[in-house]
């Protein structure tokens, strides 16, 4: 892991350096071990980077080039399976003066070009310089797990890691992007290449950029999931390819020059990683790191972490949180994370990475096995829906539906924590087109929309459309699969920017074994009506993993998922420090609330509500980045 930043044009009076060196300033938490920057010779390129070292780290020093120096590459990630791609070079005639992954990228381009990223497995955001070429070529894996922003301005193109190193570059006036605003406000984050900044865009995962100097970047997609759905294969084939596949992505995760281990929350995707980490690496040691709130049993899950570890044989590590720790840091975690995004589990996610980071440098988590194995009670809130339709409208049984209302019943009792939110659900618009149901459960602010200024209220029916533009893409024909394909590329987005600014913040790499792009593949084979058997959620993973975990874990039926008691806080210890940013002359000056309706939520913000979360959010993130120019 590390921080990448380049400049494409002209820089300046002053050149590239000084401008390269500020952007690596700002990002040094993401590279404590090293930096490197390099400016080409002929003119119209500089690279910078910030190095945590983890592959071959004596040698792995960046930007690197090849043997001529006609290829410089700044790299972010990690390619798991660079040993494999390594040896087939090497018997292509290349030579190799490291063991690190990111020289492997650069002999890579030089043998295939555009199209090497199709054989890498890993996470990654990288820019190459060619100089023979002068083009800067730069991808994203296909996940979206590492960032790579960008600003076009005047004919000179900028990227980084972060969006702050472009505004400390002078790059881009931190001004609210107005279509970014709306779409935050509906969803807690922003679609496709929109950011909350005006003129900085977000390269899709998946996609390459090429650049020429003095034109336009063209991005291009190298991979999209894909529903080929594998009908001539039983329910037992697809659990032996799963469990196949899941240890194959752990075990190339475990791949590292220094000490590593693994989140643990006492679920069953983090335990599942756990176990099958402690298989592979037999005898050697194993971390594993915790958090929980002093609110509680309903936001303590240690008891069933603790099982987990226990059985995995791990070394176990724990923090306890309160509402002490959310107001020392919340301004501290708004300014990693660049711009607002997803819920308040951002908070306990950065102090458990803390605790990491003073043990290991390396840790694998269970990120994404909510969405790749249908595991959110949405998606049987969804579907529920869908089964009532088909009861009362008599079509269940005509091959559409992977279940019928009789025999979703027995998956019911995982909503029985929901019933407050199903009553706001299903208040409105019960049976409308699936792509606005599911539009109504993604809906952040539908609760809240009266907290808003008059100024700022607009119209749900274009956000709509950008969420349908997404929904409705054509491939996917099931429910399941549309809801599946909407989620990674949308809430798997911000989920996984929180997941990259905690662990960077404090220089700790993050992996994420469940989002190996050949696991997100085969899920999306599986015929619906065996990956949701009869609404059970987790269904095929489920059966995968049984022999792995304590059956303390898999028996659950209390999924927690690290809930934050933030409602809870803020009608009690938060309520002064809430008040304080939302009430005060500040924010009432900004004029994005209706004040008066902005105080009777607060005073009864429930367990279900996000919008204190993100009006909070909102205007901390205003008063770090749009208040404080760098003219200011």
């Amino acid at each position: 892991m590390c921080g990448i930043a380049g400049i494409v044009g002209d820089a300046g009076p002053a050149g590239p350096e000084p401008v390269l060196r500020t952007m690596m300033q700002t990002m040094a938490h993401r590279g404590p071990d090293d930096e490197g920057l390099w400016l080409d010779p002929a003119g119209g390129c500089g690279l910078g980077h910030k190095r945590l070292a983890i592959i071959d780290p004596e040698n792995g020093r960046q930007p690197m080039s090849n043997e001529d120096g006609s290829v410089r590459i700044t790299f972010n990630g990690c390619i798991y399976n660079y040993q494999d791609i390594q040896r087939t070079l090497r018997e292509r005639g290349h030579r190799f003066a490291t063991h690190c992954d990111t020289e492997v990228i650069v002999h890579a381009y030089e043998e295939w070009g555009p199209r090497c990223v199709e054989r890498f497995n890993g996470m990654w955001a990288f820019a190459i310089w060619d100089a023979r070429r002068r083009e800067l070529f730069a991808s994203r894996d296909r996940i979206g797990v590492k960032p790579f922003y960008y600003v076009l301005r005047d004919g000179t193109l900028t990227f980084a890691s972060e969006i702050k190193a472009l505004i400390a570059a002078g790059a881009v006036e931190p001004r609210v992007d107005a279509d970014g605003l709306r779409q935050y406000l509906t969803f807690q984050y922003c679609l496709d290449e929109r950011t909350l900044f005006d003129g900085v865009r977000n390269l899709p995962p998946g996609h390459n950029l090429l650049l020429r100097p003095g034109e336009a970047p063209r991005l291009s997609c190298f991979w999209d999931l894909e529903f080929h759905i594998e009908t001539g294969r039983d329910e037992e084939w697809f659990v032996d390819r799963l469990s196949r596949l899941l240890e194959d992505a752990v075990r190339l995760r475990l791949r590292s020059d220094v000490p590593l281990g693994t989140h643990l929350s006492g679920g069953l995707d983090s335990s599942t990683v756990a176990a099958l980490a402690r298989l592979l690496l037999g005898d050697a040691p194993l971390k594993t790191f915790t958090g929980a709130f002093r609110d509680g049993p309903a936001f303590d899950e240690t008891r069933y972490a603790r099982i987990a570890s226990s059985a995995a044989g791990t070394d176990y590590h724990e923090i306890y949180l309160g509402a002490p720790e959310f107001a020392d840091s919340i301004e501290r975690i708004i300014w990693h994370m660049d711009q607002p995004a997803a819920g308040p589990g951002v908070f306990p996610q950065f102090f458990v990475s803390k605790l990491a980071a003073r043990h290991v440098k390396v840790v694998l988590g269970g990120q994404g096995g909510d969405e790749i194995f249908i595991g959110y009670a949405r998606y049987l809130i969804a579907y529920l829906e869908e089964c009532l339709r088909g009861a009362i409208e008599n079509t269940a049984h005509r091959g559409s539906y992977v279940a019928t209302l009789e025999t979703i019943v027995p998956s019911l009792p995982t909503l029985e924590a929901y019933v407050p939110m199903l009553k706001t659900f299903w208040s409105d618009g019960l049976f409308d087109p699936p792509a606005r149901r599911y539009f109504a459960l993604m809906n952040r602010f539908a609760d809240s929309r009266a907290m808003l200024s008059g100024d700022l209220k607009f119209d749900m029916e274009q956000t709509f459309e950008e969420f349908k533009g997404v929904y409705e893409t054509p491939g996917p024909a099931a429910m399941i699969n549309r809801i599946l394909r909407y989620d990674l590329k949308t809430h798997l987005q911000s989920l996984l920017q929180v997941e990259d600014r905690t662990s960077m913040a404090w220089g700790l790499e993050s992996r994420v074994p469940l989002l190996d792009y050949r696991l997100v593949e085969l899920m999306a084979s599986v015929p619906p009506v065996i990956k949701f058997r009869n609404g059970r959620l987790k269904h095929l993973f489920r059966r995968a993993v049984r022999n792995l975990v304590p059956p303390e874990i898999y028996n659950r039926t209390d999924k927690m998922g690290f809930p934050v008691p933030f409602a809870q806080w803020a009608r009690g210890e938060l309520r002064p420090l809430i008040a304080d940013v939302l009430l005060g002359k500040t924010c009432r000056e900004r004029g994005l609330f209706d004040m008066q309706a902005l105080e009777r939520m607060i005073e009864a913000a429930g367990p279900f509500s996000r919008s204190i979360w993100g009006a909070l959010c909102l205007e901390l993130w205003h008063r770090l980045f749009i208040d404080r120019r760098p003219d200011a």
